[in-house]
């Protein structure tokens, strides 16, 4: 086991917070500092183990903020409540690496980072949507090769999404942003599923189809799908954007691949588990007008076999989030959970997170998942 070495922020503070990983930003640092915390951050990218986050934690840790790529057990919210430690928050707004259970029966808040990512993570499955329909990587390849000779009709021909439909599943805050995003810039129709009905999107493009109208174009269309199948089969282009546990891995599998056009484009911006990477690897090689985006890979950082080889797939690392302004807001939400806690404060009402993001953040944490079972809520 390897001691990771520290970057250590007011030593002086009396309460001591451990940080995984730098993060960007300072904003989050001056609300640790302000609130008298000693700031213990693990330097460089190497992604650390039980056994090394336990002896980071040490004998007296009041706090810590984690990463995605950490797997926050039950071994570690028992050593951080031995340790004294009273709140965690993940670096990310999804939270399937972290044993929420286990950390209510310890007593830890677990804060996560909701609120910034939106359009964001909305944008870059746009970006992939185009990437893979228009073949971008493919011709930037072709022209660095130089093997670009001169104009051709049937050069690196993709598809034209102007008036076709775009299937959404899980129509959430980031699900809904990337669908108003397709329809209201792409004259999209939308068929989306979700357990639960989005109303407030389904009025938004029924009220933007009107629009239209008045303009002397056609109008848009929104409809709620039956079944994952249904919108599997209608659908020009499909974004994933479901909460991943038990009911949606391998959501995307064999059979429900076979179920879309053959040159449809699947995008993945949720998380990896939800599509059968191995089933995809085997879809896009018998289906080679079939495209597919991924921002997410079903074992991170590794990739099913095959995968890399394929023409038809574009891939990102794990990048959703990576603007300046995301990135350091999720800074800067993660710190205010774990001062909120440290100092008593309650938990704040869902709702915009922007006060939290620059000067002196309200006193409340804004976002606490086991607030409920805490009684925090």
């Amino acid at each position: 086991m390897n001691t990771p070495s520290l970057q250590i922020l007011n030593p002086a503070g009396h309460l001591r917070v451990v940080v995984t990983k730098p993060l960007p930003g300072t904003h989050w640092l001056d609300v640790l500092i302000a609130a008298g915390c000693r700031v213990e951050i693990v330097t460089g990218d190497d992604i650390l183990s039980g056994e090394e986050i336990i002896a980071l934690i040490g004998d007296h840790c009041h706090a810590a903020i984690g990463q995605l790529t950490e797997s926050w057990n039950a071994e570690l919210f028992a050593a951080l409540k031995h340790a004294g430690g009273r709140a965690y928050s993940n670096y990310a707004v999804g939270y399937n690496n972290v044993d929420v259970p286990a950390a209510t029966a310890c007593g830890i808040p677990v804060g996560n980072t909701p609120g910034v990512l939106t359009e964001t993570t909305a944008e870059i499955a746009v970006a992939l949507t185009f990437s893979a329909s228009r073949r971008i990587v493919e011709a930037d390849r072709f022209m660095r090769g130089g093997q670009f000779k001169g104009w051709l009709p049937g050069l690196f021909l993709g598809s034209l999404f102007h008036g076709k439909t775009v299937g959404v599943i899980g129509a959430g805050r980031i699900g809904e942003a990337y669908a108003r995003m397709m329809v209201e810039g792409h004259k999209m129709n939308l068929v989306y599923f979700d357990l639960r009905p989005n109303i407030l999107l389904e009025e938004f493009i029924r009220a933007y189809g009107a629009f239209l109208t008045t303009r002397g174009e056609p109008a848009v269309t929104c409809r709620r799908a039956d079944t994952v199948e249904d919108l599997l089969e209608r659908a020009a282009v499909v974004s994933l954007h479901p909460l991943l546990d038990a009911g949606t891995r391998h959501l995307i599998n064999a059979e429900r691949l076979a179920l879309m056009k053959p040159d449809a484009i699947l995008i993945n911006t949720s998380r990896g588990p939800v599509v059968d990477e191995a089933a995809l690897v085997t879809h896009c090689r018998s289906h080679p007008d079939f495209r597919a985006g991924l921002d997410v890979f079903e074992n991170e950082p590794a990739m099913a076999t095959g995968l890399a080889d394929l023409d038809n797939v574009v891939m990102v690392p794990h990048i959703a989030s990576a603007t300046k302004w995301t990135r350091e807001g999720m800074a800067s939400l993660a710190a205010c959970n774990v001062v909120a806690i440290l100092q008593g404060h309650p938990v704040a009402a869902a709702g915009d997170v922007r006060p939290f993001l620059s000067g002196t953040p309200p006193p409340a944490a804004p976002s606490i998942v086991n607030a409920h079972e805490l009684g925090l809520a």
